[in-house]
C-alpha cells in the first residue's frame, strides 16, 4: 500500500465489513483509520490493518486543511459507487 494514502478510497477485504468502501482519513504505522461518513464518522473511524484493505487508485479526496467532513466523504463514496455501477450495466 502507498505510504501516502490519506484521502484515497479503499475497499475492505476482510472482517465483518468486507466489500465496504471507505475513505482513508489517517495512517498510523501498520494501521489505517477509515470512515464512511455514516456509521463510521470522522470522529469515530474504524481502525484497519493495511493488508486488509484494497486501495481504489481512481479516486483521491483532497486533504482539507481543517480535516475531513462526513458529508464530503459520503458524497465521494456515493459518486464512486454510482460510477462503478454504471460501468457494470
Amino acid at each position: 500500500m502507498d505510504e501516502n494514502s490519506v484521502g484515497m478510497l479503499a475497499t475492505s477485504m476482510a472482517g465483518h465489513d468486507k466489500d465496504s468502501v471507505y475513505v482513508i482519513i489517517r495512517e498510523d504505522g501498520e494501521y489505517i483509520y477509515v470512515a464512511d461518513g455514516k456509521s463510521r464518522t470522522v470522529e469515530r473511524p474504524k481502525r484497519k490493518n493495511r493488508k486488509h484493505v484494497q486501495l481504489i487508485k481512481k479516486k483521491r479526496m483532497p486533504k482539507p486543511d481543517n480535516g475531513f467532513d462526513d458529508l464530503q466523504i459520503k458524497r465521494m463514496i456515493k459518486e464512486y459507487l454510482r460510477e462503478s455501477e454504471e460501468r457494470n450495466v
